[in-house]
């Protein structure tokens, strides 16, 4: 009798497959190859010009280093995804506590996830009580905003003017900036832009009772970190409960400690309807986002078993996010990072302006906690007549990218500018930095502000570096 032979043979992969080792092998050439060949081959033409398509090898605590061996300080955090810093020890052990576990398991009920939310419920303010985890702010974003509208029977969205929520679709049009938004008009119908700070304004529109909610940042990040007057948060919270419209604050970027306290609602004592969080949450290792509601909003909404399933996703909730995610919360607690956050953040704001003080190319110096942004003049007098005008158009998109390369190139700094304000560089480093690694920070300033006097000077060096960049690629 022959043996029946198997039908399956061993599949032959793809002449230039690449595995894991090969990928952990490749330079920064062959790195710089794959995104222009099979990503986004304009943003890394964009970063090659400034010299930032630099290849990071390497990562702890606050510090970086690339394939040369230099070493980096890291003050942009992911855009205030490290609160705890790169690779934080304890996260990655409990990840390793849980490997043998089932990660995805539908349904059934996480046993990691309702641990979560149950941390979730004691640590926000109020009566903020029941979650949903997804894996994004922008997925956050996306389930509040279906929440509000199943909760409250209305289908109309408010939200500030140069905010950010994200660029999913609904996110998007909750975004307060018309270039992010053009492309992919018409967008979500029903959604109103008012002045950020402007109780007035969102009066009106709330007045209507046509709105399911109002969505705003209480410290606006890629709009330039931009602070709300005093009372307004305050003052929303009266106005929605008012006219019968949730308040959704988005705290994705300023939550867990970022501020100086462990959500940025806290400094005015405001509890929203709905909260969003992301970033941080994972603690800089695993991809999470969540809302967290209140028990009356969640039955609105959600409260029978022909609901259960109107809002659901795959992947939110995973073990090992929520396991990530734990371990994140118990070091925000152990570490003290919120009061870490305050002191460093009052000092680093105290070092900013007198810097300020010292150049006139710097405007303004503002934020809360480590989340700091430093503004920056636009040229005037012979500069912009010289230029009709295209120098302090030029410099409203390009100075902060041009301050940002020098801290990169020259002082091994790592920053960026906030999306809708590109005149603002935003500082947002691990909530564990030291003086001495905010001192270096201050010192790369002084420099780099007493050698370029104003835009042009820092267009003329940008231009170099750019140069040289281009060189380098021949």
């Amino acid at each position: 009798m022959s043996a029946i032979k198997n039908p399956l043979q061993q599949a032959r992969k793809p002449a230039g497959w690449m595995s894991l080792e090969d990928a952990l092998e490749q330079d920064r050439d062959k790195v710089v190859e794959n995104h222009k060949s099979y990503l986004n081959a304009s943003l890394a033409m964009m970063l090659g010009l400034l010299n930032f398509d630099k290849q990071f090898v390497k990562a702890e605590g606050i510090h970086v280093w690339d394939s040369q061996g230099n070493r980096y300080l890291d003050f942009l955090g992911a855009y205030g995804a490290l609160n705890l810093g790169h690779n934080h020890p304890k996260v990655l052990a409990a990840l390793d506590r849980v490997r043998e576990q089932p990660n995805l398991l539908q349904a059934s009920l996480g046993t990691i996830a309702g641990a979560l939310a149950k941390n979730l419920a004691l640590i926000t303010p109020g009566e903020l009580r029941r979650s949903f985890f997804g894996n994004s702010g922008a997925e956050a974003v996306e389930g509040a905003l279906k929440l509000a509208r199943a909760a409250t029977g209305r289908s109309g969205l408010v939200y500030c003017r140069n905010s950010f929520h994200g660029k999913t679709m609904g996110a998007l049009s909750v975004t307060g900036r018309e270039k992010y938004q053009k492309t992919f008009a018409p967008l979500i119908p029903d959604c109103r832009p008012v002045p950020f700070g402007n109780l007035e304004a969102l009066d009106a529109v709330l007045r209507e009772k046509t709105c399911a909610a109002f969505i705003v940042e209480p410290i606006q990040g890629e709009g330039g970190i931009i602070l709300p007057p005093e009372g307004y948060l305050s003052g929303a919270r009266q106005i929605c409960s008012r006219h019968g419209t949730l308040l959704i604050f988005d705290e994705i970027q300023t939550g867990f400690g970022r501020t100086g306290k462990m959500f940025a609602c806290q400094h005015d004592g405001i509890t929203p309807d709905i909260l969003c969080l992301a970033k941080s949450l994972g603690g800089g290792i695993m991809p999470i986002g969540a809302y967290i509601t209140t028990d009356g909003v969640w039955k609105r909404a959600y409260g029978s078993m022909e609901k259960a399933l109107l809002h659901t996703t795959t992947f939110g909730g995973n073990t090992w996010a929520a396991a990530a995610a734990i371990a994140a919360l118990d070091v925000i607690y152990e570490e003290n990072l919120p009061e870490q956050a305050r002191v460093n953040g009052d000092y680093l704001q105290a070092g900013l302006n007198k810097l300020k003080e010292k150049y006139p190319l710097l405007k303004d110096v503002r934020g809360r906690g480590l989340m700091v942004g430093i503004e920056f003049n636009q040229p005037g007098g012979l500069a912009a007549k010289a230029t009709f005008g295209l120098a302090s158009r030029l410099s409203e998109e390009y100075l902060g990218s041009l301050v940002a390369g020098e801290l990169l190139n020259k002082h091994r700094i790592i920053t960026a500018y906030t999306l809708n304000n590109p005149n603002v560089i935003r500082l947002e480093p691990p909530l564990n930095v030291g003086r001495e690694e905010l001192d270096i920070l201050l010192e790369a300033l002084d420099s780099i502000l007493a050698s370029h006097k104003g835009f042009m000077g820092m267009a003329a060096s940008g231009a170099k570096t750019m140069f040289k960049s281009l060189l380098k690629k021949q």
